[in-house]
């Protein structure tokens, strides 16, 4: 693998191998990465949701869930989040972000300067060729005091490397035995398959390893 520097990531954009709506600007051009900026949609956690047996506390079960322990805050142009002492939330890129050839990825990593506020932004993911869409960023305020975030502050870091070898679109998609969840931005609630997460749930780990071991 190389690492793409300046030069590249802006031939890169030119040859319509990567893309970014809405386009970056020179402030987010770094010597060999590119910053994002902070989105205006978060998700918060749900703590309880009323049942027929009354209040019940949301307990996040990541084999059972159905997908809604977050609830869905969009702010307008101009508007802040303020975020609590000991929060956690998930938010998102502002940008989409379109890797259109078959050798290039991503890592995403946080700025350093979030460390400075008292932010926690636990990350450091892979973007897999092929991807079309925006970034989850999970935030934390590690304070005991209200930090302020501005949709549209630089947030995160992408670094691109391209790979030794392409990948076609269909082999992107496949991690493991199962297919990629986010390859095209879609950020719904995906569980893996079932038959793992049978075996998982019942102890069967080491049937898991057979039953299912690498030709």
């Amino acid at each position: 693998m190389s690492v793409l520097s300046r030069v590249d990531i802006i031939d890169h954009i030119r040859q319509g191998k990567l893309g970014f709506t809405p386009n970056l600007d020179g402030f987010q051009m770094q010597p060999h990465a590119v910053d994002l900026r902070l989105g205006t949609k978060f998700r918060l956690p749900r703590h309880w949701r009323m049942t027929e047996e009354g209040r019940k506390a949301v307990t996040v079960d990541p084999f059972e869930s159905n997908g809604d322990e977050h609830e869905i805050v969009e702010l307008k142009p101009g508007q802040v989040f303020e975020l609590l002492p000991g929060e956690v939330i998930i938010g998102e890129t502002l940008e989409r972000i379109e890797l259109s050839c078959d050798n290039l990825m991503a890592i995403l990593f946080p700025r350093s300067s979030l460390n400075r506020r008292g932010l926690s932004v636990d990350l450091s993911g892979i973007v897999d060729v092929w991807y079309h869409g925006s970034l989850i960023i999970p935030i934390s305020n590690k304070t005991d005091q209200v930090i302020r975030l501005y949709p549209g502050e630089r947030i995160c870091q992408l670094i691109f490397e391209t790979l030794t070898t392409g990948i076609d679109r269909d082999s992107a998609q496949q991690h493991g035995l199962n297919r990629a969840k986010y390859v095209t931005g879609e950020q719904a609630h995906q569980q893996d398959r079932r038959e793992e997460i049978a075996l998982i749930q019942e102890g069967r780990l080491t049937e898991l390893k057979e039953r299912y071991k690498l030709p």
